[in-house]
């Protein structure tokens, strides 16, 4: 079966969490949500990055996205991983649910799988994958990382504001992009449709192929 990327429909699993039993797409509503999976609990790295999403969780509901933790542990361990995890970032409260899944079918179901990374049954472990989910339910962003590497919260949050911000806007943006950097405007849309939409004007980045599709506005 080939695994969840972008575009695809994620699939709307009924799983035992910290906040009880939550439907995935119930959970994503009329938003964004990321949903995002740890090899185990009370394992370093997870912990230093439980922690991190936790402080992010107010920038991340200013932008309407949910957050929705997953590791292959049961709930029972959550509840007691979540202590460790606060009290490693006193002031950080793990205020969104974390999904329990001991048998390791749905890490399978949703592309979590590590190929290289077994526990001591032989089993697979999770990666750490990270989805966005957006209104329509379906995978805006997909990252991987094996499990030796924390993730960069920065960069999920920059490309939250990007993603949002193309979608509103018919803009894209550039390499190390960040918010309030200047936009590049979608090969999409014309000249003619760029003065109508974008009214504060645009810059053509003169190239030498003399083809006027770098215009850079601000949005």
């Amino acid at each position: 079966m080939p695994g969840l990327t972008i575009g695809d429909t994620i699939p709307d699993l009924e799983l035992d969490t910290t906040h009880g039993r939550i439907r995935i797409h119930d959970y994503v509503g009329n938003g964004y949500a990321i949903i995002f999976s740890h090899p185990g609990d009370f394992t370093p790295v997870c912990t230093t990055e439980m922690a991190a999403m936790a402080s992010y969780a107010g920038e991340f509901e200013k932008r309407g996205v949910k957050l929705f933790g997953l590791s292959c542990d049961d709930v029972s361990s959550h509840k007691e991983w979540i202590k460790d995890i606060e009290a490693y970032k006193p002031g950080s409260r793990v205020t969104f649910p974390i999904a329990a899944d001991p048998n390791k079918e749905v890490i399978k179901q949703l592309n979590m799988v590590d190929p290289d990374e077994k526990d001591k049954a032989g089993q697979q472990l999770p990666s750490r994958t990270l989805h966005l989910v957006g209104p329509d339910k379906k995978v805006k962003l997909s990252f991987l990382y094996p499990a030796s590497t924390g993730r960069n919260m920065d960069e999920v949050m920059r490309v939250v504001d990007s993603i949002q911000k193309a979608a509103k806007y018919r803009v894209a943006t550039p390499a190390n992009w960040k918010p309030g950097d200047p936009v590049v405007i979608s090969p999409s849309v014309s000249n003619e449709e760029a003065q109508k939409l974008f009214p504060q004007g645009y810059e053509v980045k003169d190239l030498p192929s003399k083809k006027e599709y770098l215009r850079f506005t601000k949005v």
